[in-house]
């Protein structure tokens, strides 16, 4: 009788699960998203040169990934756990100009050499639901 119980729960367990991972929706999207940059340059003394900003759109990883908890017989600790992570499935390197620089004393630099500064910045080029934890990719 005990082991007709336990593989009757171990089968309801993997229904569930099932059910869950079918039926429930992820929406992990990789979004626009505008943010203030600002990056400093200094010379080799040390020394403050110019500091540049500017408010430049990234993309971002936001949305819902299917997780959940439930009893477990198997387990040690008594719970079967799945956790998913909304995160990017791989980084894209790009350039941006920042178009508000200021000199040390806090005076807008217009000289065209200096009035602006490239930088590069990674983003997300495409997100999706990991496992969470999972560093190996």
């Amino acid at each position: 009788m005990a082991v007709t119980y336990k593989l009757t729960f171990m089968l309801l367990e993997i229904l569930f699960i099932t059910i869950l991972k079918c039926c429930a929706d992820e929406n992990c999207e990789t979004l626009p998203s505008e943010i203030h940059v600002t990056k400093e340059e200094y010379d080799d003394m040390g020394s403050l040169v110019r500091s540049c900003s500017g408010e430049v759109v990234v993309n971002k990883c936001e949305g819902i990934c299917n997780s959940q908890v439930q009893p477990s017989v198997i387990t040690p600790t008594g719970f079967l756990k799945e956790c998913f992570c909304c995160k990017e499935n791989y980084l894209r390197e790009r350039l941006v100009t920042l178009t508000h620089c200021y000199d040390p004393d806090g005076l807008r630099l217009e000289d065209e050499e200096r009035a602006t500064m490239e930088i590069r910045l990674r983003e997300p080029a495409e997100c999706k639901c990991y496992k969470c934890g999972d560093y190996s990719r």
